[in-house]
């Protein structure tokens, strides 16, 4: 019994500190908006910044008993990392400016 706790504590870590370098990667990617691109981008990217949040997860389970499923915050995220690398004027900018 005691090992099946140690177990799920060491998964809850692991997700917390996934979810904590989400939260770190889309401030970064709102702030670096914000300087180069333009401010509508980078308000998308500090939201979906807060969604990832451990406080915010705890606040909509207390408020309104209902909480994102990691999964689906880990699936949103590697998504819109993908498009953001893909497609996004910031990385269009950063390969003009290395090509350069």
């Amino acid at each position: 019994m005691i090992m099946v706790r140690k177990s799920k504590k060491n998964i809850k870590q692991k997700y917390s500190l996934i979810l904590w370098l989400f939260t770190i990667l889309f401030l970064v990617l709102a702030i670096l908006n914000l300087i180069f691109v333009h401010p509508v981008p980078a308000i998308f990217y500090a939201l979906l910044c807060l969604l990832y949040l451990p406080a915010v997860n705890f606040f909509l389970a207390s408020t309104i008993g209902f909480t994102i499923p990691i999964w689906v915050k880990i699936t949103l995220g590697l998504m819109v990392l993908w498009a953001t690398l893909a497609v996004g004027d910031l990385m269009e900018m950063f390969e003009a400016w290395m090509l350069n």
